[in-house]
């Protein structure tokens, strides 16, 4: 099977990066702590490409039509970012959906396609079709909950993509043959409505005048939590590594420590400890599109922080030592599970997991997490 697209940020352009300058080491420092501030001197700042304002919605408006009538239902928009050094950035991110790569997703709860078991008994994985990622393999059956949106690769090999981008909130079954060792890599994006500004418009959904009553400017946020047979399970042993940040107020507002962790813990973590973007505060009502209030909001103040996705993530051999560990959250820190029967009704499917993301479940909109099972 292919391996899915590189899942890179869509970039044109250079991408420049200055090298951050400090004193000279002393005579008397060991030679150790000399040759490391002499690495640390000479290491150039991160990449990071900034964007003001909402992108520019691409002529695909909805990735994905739901058969059915449900509440909450969001098709999914794409759009293109400008940075302000002219990189051009697909988002909320380039996706094996789109482009209509890998195998899509197996319903393990999901309101458009009426696939809604009432609890695990009511759940079978005999049908799901194995993914070969190495010939004479275990079987590995795998249960995944993803806010909104994931791709999972085994080894580099593209096993499942979430055949709902937006919501309503479904949850999947996947599997996979494959040795140990082996590595899970998640492409995982938090959908929005704002175009790349990390902002929603909630709740949505057919049964009322959500313009009128909703918040335009929710701050939504994110998670990924998913258990396979094998007892590998999400948690802070994983990796976890931001790629896209919003709303700010300043760029200034994410702070690369030496740890790898992109720091936005000024404005908190979740949606109820985060302190919300002044800029969020307000915006001209340009028109009644209730499906993509993207193009009914201009929140021209807002910025976005953005990082370039590294070549080869997906690989066992990619070299994730300086991402951070992921975090993680607790059912009733995570909004989005609190009533979600996608989750809740499945919960002895997913015991031994936690939900993860990486530092800000509500700021970082863009995420890789990554595991070796050994």
């Amino acid at each position: 099977m292919p391996a899915g697209p590189s899942a890179a940020l869509l970039a044109v352009g250079a991408m420049v990066a200055g090298c951050g300058g400090s004193e000279a080491p002393t005579a008397s420092m060991p030679a150790a702590t000399e040759a490391a501030t002499a690495a640390a001197s000479a290491a150039p700042p991160p990449v990071r490409w900034i964007v003001q304002g909402p992108a520019q919605p691409l002529t695909v408006e909805k990735l994905y039509d739901c058969p059915v009538v449900v509440d909450n239902y969001r098709g999914g928009a794409l759009a293109i970012a400008t940075a302000t050094d002219g990189t051009r950035i697909k988002v909320p991110a380039e996706t094996a959906y789109e482009q209509g790569v890998g195998p899509k997703s197996i319903d393990l709860y999901n309101e458009c396609t009426q696939i809604t078991p009432a609890d695990s008994s009511e759940v079978s994985t005999d049908s799901v079709p194995v993914i070969e990622v190495d010939a004479g393999g275990e079987i590995i059956t795998g249960f995944i909950v993803a806010d909104n949106y994931y791709e999972l690769y085994v080894n580099g090999t593209l096993v499942s993509v979430d055949n709902t981008p937006y919501t309503p909130f479904n949850s999947s079954i996947v599997k996979f043959r494959v040795n140990r060792p082996y590595t899970l890599a998640f492409l995982l994006a938090d959908w929005d409505e704002h175009m790349g500004l990390g902002m929603e418009l909630f709740p949505q959904g057919p049964a009322s005048d959500r313009l009128e009553s909703g918040d335009p400017w929710f701050l939504g946020d994110a998670g990924l939590i998913a258990r396979f047979s094998d007892g590998t399970a999400t948690g802070d042993h994983w990796k976890a590594q931001s790629f896209a940040i919003a709303p700010l107020d300043s760029p200034d507002e994410v702070l690369e420590r030496d740890d790898g962790v992109h720091d936005t813990s000024a404005r908190g973590r979740t949606n109820r400890d985060a302190v919300r973007a002044q800029c969020a505060d307000g915006g001209e009502v340009l028109g009644e599109t209730r499906l993509f209030p993207a193009l009914a909001y201009l929140p021209s103040d807002c910025y976005a922080v953005h990082y370039p996705i590294p070549d080869g993530w997906q690989s066992a051999a990619f070299d994730d030592a300086a991402w951070p560990q992921a975090f993680e959250f607790l059912d009733d820190e995570v909004s989005t599970p609190r009533g979600l029967p996608a989750y809740f009704r499945y919960l002895d499917l997913f015991e031994g997991a936690s939900f993860i993301w990486t530092q800000n479940l509500v700021l970082d909109n863009l995420v890789i997490a990554r595991h070796t099972v050994e």
